[in-house]
């Protein structure tokens, strides 16, 4: 098991894939957990493209659940999100990587800490990793991600990007 255990939900991935920037989350954490149940919603679109790019990055890791009954105690939530928080508690997490306010939700309300994919690039940012953020929040919302006013505008504030 990494040092810093982490775990990603589906839709982080998917826009790092996006972006061509998966390989952030190996500078960022050396390894990353997926869970079964985010793999196969990954694998969902562009079958081909995304498996290879799993294949291409082994340090994305998918787990299987010790107790898959574990993620049924996540109501509301798909079921990559109940699966990663599952894991996650399963394997006491440093933290997860996931999106969605329902399940970023839950996740905190279990008392997990929770980062999205514009925590990543802004992490990335400050780490050197990355140059600038604000074209790729365009890139992200011109890929369809829904990305709030606010949480743009703290972003490019903190990562010295604000106009």
């Amino acid at each position: 098991m990494p040092a810093k255990l982490v775990i990603s939900n589906n839709s982080p991935l998917v826009a790092l894939w996006g972006l061509d920037l998966l390989s952030l989350l190996q500078d960022l954490y050396t390894e990353v957990w997926i869970p079964r149940a985010v793999e196969k919603e990954f694998l969902r679109k562009q079958k081909e493209a995304r498996q290879q790019a799993l294949n291409d990055a082994p340090w994305i890791k998918t787990v299987d659940l010790a107790d898959p009954q574990s993620a049924t105690v996540y109501e509301g939530l798909d079921d990559g999100e109940a699966e990663v928080l599952a894991l996650a508690n399963e394997h006491k997490a440093s933290f997860v990587i996931i999106d969605e306010k329902k399940a970023r939700q839950e996740a905190k309300r279990v008392g997990l800490i929770v980062k999205g994919t514009a925590g990543i690039l802004l992490e990335a940012k400050k780490k050197g990793l990355i140059d600038t953020i604000k074209p790729l929040i365009i890139t992200l919302q011109n890929n369809g991600m829904h990305l709030s006013k606010p949480l743009i505008d703290f972003v490019l504030q903190e990562a010295g990007e604000a106009q």
